[in-house]
């Protein structure tokens, strides 16, 4: 049993964090396209589709916190600080992405929808954007090196 949780744990952290780390990341340098040319739809098209990917898979990747406790729970690791970091740096990253990123992919949505108007919302800076994406990037490696390194981790799956 503890196979298949630690497989479901891992499939889930592919298929939904993947994404989100992948079009968060090249949502910065579209919103600069948009932004340079405010006539280029598919510069707009492109951070619509961008950040629809980030908002589904970021529902999507709640699935990997909840096989990650059924494993740990399965391996009875559930006290080990490793494992304790990594729930806090989990924690962490979705903090990043639901109160830093996604909210100014939505101002930069609503911004670059039409011609600009004076109660047009302001803009996020795309380079204050991607280091908040580089962190929420950041704060995922570190806990994927924890996951596999499980410094103090005698348990094996």
């Amino acid at each position: 049993m503890t196979e298949l949780l630690l497989s479901l744990h891992v499939l889930a952290a592919l298929v939904a964090v993947g994404p989100v780390t992948v079009a968060a990341s090249m949502f910065p340098a579209t919103l600069r396209r948009a932004l340079r040319d405010p006539g280029d739809g598919d510069a707009r098209t492109t951070l619509r589709t961008l950040h629809r990917i980030c908002r589904v898979y970021a529902g999507v990747g709640l699935a990997v916190p909840l096989f990650g406790f059924a494993t740990a729970g399965s391996l009875g690791v559930l006290g080990d600080a490793w494992l304790i970091a990594s729930v806090l740096l989990t924690a962490a990253a979705a903090g990043v992405l639901a109160l830093l990123v996604l909210p100014a992919q939505d101002r930069a949505l609503a911004g670059t929808a039409g011609p600009p108007e004076l109660s047009a919302p302001v803009l996020p800076e795309p380079g204050r954007l991607a280091a908040h994406t580089g962190v929420f990037n950041l704060l995922w490696a570190i806990v994927t090196v924890l996951m596999i390194v499980c410094p103090g981790s005698t348990a094996g799956a």
